[in-house]
């Protein structure tokens, strides 16, 4: 069973989603990625309740909390996830792309909220590096299309291979994520520096890679283990940059067993 839940946080509303798991689970902070309200992980969290309780953020500018004029860099958003994580308590991140980039950058603005990391296909690009695998008209034109209102069918061209729910959730979601705000974030994906924060995770981290993606490729594979070789890496087979949605139960096997002990 799940609720939303909203709390004042680094100055603004933060909106989450709360999955119970069992007694004295250990808790589990889940930042979905750059156009992911917290509403559409929750054919995830639920499965992840069953060892951890999950609380999904709604990232600003994104889903139920605080939109508008707002700073949306990745270190505002950073200190987001260090604010949240300091009401829990000290959770485990689950970052996803975007998500999986708030929790590197937070952890090295401040890693005492937090008990460990689970990174999952965040993007490697950046300043001097290759650019992010999807281009910015999908997100613009799906965007501007929720915006006005759109059917389930004009949002599955941009998602053909969700099922009707998943597609569904995000035709009437995705018009929540401020347009500013996602530009802002994919901009950042190209000058934000990820890399210089990957020495300084020294709790448990583990790196969860799609296997049927080139978001984290093999050179990046490489590259982590030679910046910070503590971080664990998981690969998930016949997966797309949105695992889940491709190969829930690889996906499950990849993080259910992350132990920060």
């Amino acid at each position: 069973m799940s609720f939303g839940y909203n709390i004042h946080a680094n100055g603004i509303r933060q909106h989450l989603i709360r999955w119970d798991g069992p007694e004295d689970a250990p808790q589990l902070l889940l930042i979905p990625g750059i156009t992911s309200p917290a509403i559409t992980w929750g054919f995830v969290a639920e499965r992840l309740a069953q060892r951890f309780e999950v609380h999904v953020l709604d990232v600003r500018g994104r889903g139920l909390s605080e939109t508008g004029d707002l700073d949306y860099t990745l270190d505002a958003l950073a200190d987001d996830a260090i604010a949240v994580a300091r009401t829990l308590r000290q959770p485990t991140t689950l970052g996803h792309s975007m998500g999986a980039r708030i929790a590197i950058r937070a952890n090295a603005r401040d890693p005492e909220p937090f008990a460990g990391h689970i990174l999952v296909d965040p993007p490697m690009s950046g300043p001097g590096r290759r650019a992010y695998p999807s281009k910015w008209p999908w997100y613009s034109d799906s965007i501007q299309m929720a915006a006005r209102g759109c059917s389930v069918e004009e949002m599955r061209a941009f998602c053909p291979t969700w099922s009707d729910e998943q597609v569904a959730l995000r035709a009437e979601w995705l018009h929540t994520c401020h347009w500013g705000a996602i530009r802002i974030a994919f901009d950042g994906f190209h000058t934000d520096d990820i890399h210089q924060d990957l020495p300084k995770i020294d709790k448990p981290a583990r790196l969860v890679i799609a296997g049927g993606a080139t978001v984290v490729d093999e050179a990046d594979q490489t590259e982590v283990a030679q910046l910070n070789p503590k971080i664990e890496q998981r690969i998930v087979p016949d997966a797309g940059h949105m695992i889940p949605w491709d190969n829930l139960e690889g996906f499950l096997e990849a993080v259910m067993d992350f132990d920060v002990q």
